[in-house]
């Protein structure tokens, strides 16, 4: 069993090590997670905490009567604009915690075993002594940090950010929320996990990164559409279902991961088999 460990964090490990090399990939997905959990928080909740019209601050204020009962129960502020920024704060970057990862480990994914081929490295893989649920679990792993770690990062970063900006107008350090938590550890990652599987099984089966990557943003869309509308209702009053959507959407990524593990073979890694959709 140790062995069997020591031989996908080889994979995993070889995978990341490649990504650290390549600025040119990772560099975007940093401005990319940069921006959406830094720069626009920043720039929008600084401008709603620190506006002096109290004429905008009341029509924007006004948009809060769309969220259901739940979510306005829970707004706090003592002021319209402490109300606003904390809706904007906790409901309206309820996005962040979706399109970040996927888009970071779906980008990833997509390359990490057609990449194989490409770079010629294909055989190499093939003749190794780890096994081939041990090669795709430790392409899962190489896949999956870069996003998650990322996010967490960022979501750290954004914490820090909406309670510095937004906490002395509603009482004191208040971010993140039991959803937020909830939202984060339990029902994004296997939100994240069932999006790679899939994206996996394209990247062993096609024949180059382009390709792989079309057929990716196709397929995934869909699933990240879907992971925002269940994220989002997690944080706007569905919070009484959270639990049970992770359970049902854990179960649904361990299936997925499970048949997408015999997507990867060494004939296939070799590019004798398999190699169109």
């Amino acid at each position: 069993m140790k062995g069997r460990r020591s031989r996908l964090w080889v994979v995993a490990r070889t995978e990341l090590r490649q990504l650290r090399q390549s600025p040119d990939f990772w560099l975007p997905m940093l401005i990319l997670a940069g921006l959406f959990f830094v720069v626009i928080p920043t720039i929008l909740l600084f401008a709603i905490t620190h506006v002096h019209n109290d004429t905008v601050v009341a029509k924007v204020a006004t948009t809060l009567d769309v969220l259901p009962p739940r979510a306005k129960a829970a707004i706090h502020g003592f002021s319209p604009a402490g109300r606003t920024s904390y809706a904007l704060a906790v409901y309206l970057f309820a996005p962040l915690a979706v399109i970040v990862p996927m888009t970071i480990s779906t980008a990833v994914g997509a390359n990490a075993l057609v990449g194989e081929k490409e770079r010629g490295t294909g055989e190499f893989l093939a003749h190794s002594p780890a096994t081939e649920r041990e090669i795709y679990l430790g392409k899962l792993v190489a896949s999956l940090l870069p996003g998650y770690v990322t996010t967490i990062i960022g979501f750290g970063v954004y914490s820090l950010i909406v309670n510095l900006l937004v906490g002395p107008q509603v009482g004191g350090w208040f971010f993140p929320t039991t959803d937020w938590w909830v939202l984060m550890f339990w029902v994004v990652p296997p939100f994240l996990a069932i999006t790679l599987s899939v994206v996996l099984r394209l990247s062993a089966r096609v024949r180059s990164g382009a390709a792989a990557q079309q057929a990716s943003g196709l397929v995934t869309l869909p699933l990240i559409i879907i992971a925002y509308a269940q994220s989002s209702g997690v944080l706007l009053g569905a919070g009484q279902t959270a639990i049970a959507l992770g359970a049902v959407a854990w179960v649904v990524a361990i299936w997925g991961l499970a048949r997408g593990a015999g997507a990867v073979t060494r004939a296939r890694l070799l590019g004798v088999e398999g190699a169109t959709l």
